[in-house]
């Protein structure tokens, strides 16, 4: 699913990724522990294509068997689109744009079939509990469902890869344990892969493997 190999990352003279090395199975649940400021957050965002290592020092990085530095910029835009899913701790929802419409988005983008995409929105929505907020915008919305909004929209295009960086940073610890279940259905469900960064240890302890980051390399 993914293999990493040497990812270094530097800013200006902050050298943040010292040589990463990481190898994901398909359909494993990975939790990314480490203090702030150890690189979690910087190596989530390689792994997501957000960003890249830097490109003097032979890094690499394989996605589903793609080879992540041959790709254009489009090329890996349309990549990230189809093939991974994200959740952000503050939900990063549009506030203009309704529930409904803001799952739909990335579908937007990939310009799928109208008819397709609201299908599968809907029952995305009927099945994270959101069928009545369809016409609510984020203002009209809970802590908890903002959040489930924001799962609903990183599965819309059915995405092999889902990564969630600090998923429960602004739940309470009940709520906060509700989604790692749901994520645990979810990929009981549909099969996908969850990396997930954290500082949560307890939740953390629920994952297939916990990969701890320490000074920029993985312990």
């Amino acid at each position: 699913m993914i293999k990493g190999s040497n990812i270094h990352k530097h800013f200006n003279s902050l050298h943040v990724l010292k040589g990463v090395n990481i190898n994901i199975k398909k359909g494993e649940f990975v939790s990314i522990v480490g203090d702030s400021g150890a690189g979690k957050t910087t190596l989530l965002q390689i792994l997501g294509t957000l960003d890249s290592p830097t490109d003097n020092l032979k890094s690499e990085l394989y996605i589903n068997d793609v080879d992540i530095s041959k790709l254009n910029e489009e090329a890996l835009a349309n990549f990230r689109n189809e093939n991974i899913g994200f959740i952000f701790q503050f939900h990063q929802l549009l506030p203009e744009f309704t529930a409904f419409e803001n799952i739909c988005i990335p579908g937007y983008i990939k310009k799928t079939n109208s008819s397709e995409l609201n299908k599968r929105a809907i029952k995305l929505m009927d099945y994270l509990n959101l069928g009545n907020k369809i016409n609510n915008k984020p203002n009209e919305l809970s802590g908890g469902e903002k959040q489930r909004v924001a799962v609903a929209r990183s599965l819309i295009n059915n995405p092999k890869l889902i990564l969630a960086d600090e998923p429960s940073g602004n739940l309470d610890s009940k709520s906060a344990n509700s989604l790692y279940n749901l994520f645990f259905d979810i990929r009981k469900e549909f099969n996908h892969t969850f990396i997930i960064v954290t500082h949560n240890i307890d939740l953390a302890k629920k994952s297939d493997r916990i990969l701890e980051i320490s000074d920029g390399i993985i312990k």
